[in-house]
């Protein structure tokens, strides 16, 4: 999913953040991994997630 988002130019949103934490410590020059925390507000987190990238 990683690489295939990459190669299309394209992140991955994910919660995994355990696993995608530790794939971009691997690689930490690799883009295309958006890490996010759960939330009950999605409108919220797509704000932060807007504001973030913006």
């Amino acid at each position: 999913m990683l690489a295939f988002a990459v190669s299309e130019n394209r992140a991955v949103l994910t919660l995994n953040r355990r696993y995608f934490i530790t794939r971009h410590s691997l690689q930490p020059d690799r883009a295309g991994i958006i890490v996010c925390r759960g939330e009950d507000d999605l409108t919220r987190m797509a704000a932060n997630i807007n504001q973030a990238i913006s």
